[in-house]
């Protein structure tokens, strides 16, 4: 079988950045489920998954051609899709409210969208776990 990707094996330092990351979104995840505000929004304006998006792109570099690059570029496009989603929540809640549908739009979308966004960590950090490629 012949294959034009080498892909190399990571520095196992890179391999435990990863599973940082992985827990800085999941620590950010959580501050949503278990404190006042939403999961999405503790998501996507924590801390945690602030500094864990700007790990993600400082150390993407260090993993290109290894199989933590997938990873990493699942990680920011969890951040980056969530927040695109919430916003359009958002303003279909927000134009939607007059009508009273818009409170519904904003509660169960951001409860799936939240659902999806602890699926996606959840998932990754797995697969990591068994030193998979996402």
């Amino acid at each position: 079988m012949t294959d034009a990707t080498v892909v190399r094996e990571p520095d196992p330092s890179l391999i435990t950045i990863t599973h940082v990351t992985y827990g800085l979104h999941a620590l950010g995840l959580a501050f949503g489920a278990f404190g006042a505000s939403t999961v999405v929004g503790a998501f996507i304006f924590g801390w945690p998954s602030i500094i864990a998006v700007i790990i993600n792109y400082v150390k993407r570099g260090a993993a290109r051609g290894t199989w933590l690059e997938s990873h990493f570029t699942w990680q920011i496009r969890t951040f980056w899709f969530s927040m695109l989603w919430a916003g359009i929540i958002f303003v279909t809640g927000a134009l939607l409210a007059i009508v009273l549908i818009g409170f519904a739009i904003w509660f169960v979308g951001l409860f799936a969208l939240g659902c999806w966004a602890i699926y996606r960590i959840a998932s990754g950090w797995l697969r990591l776990n068994d030193g998979r490629a996402i």
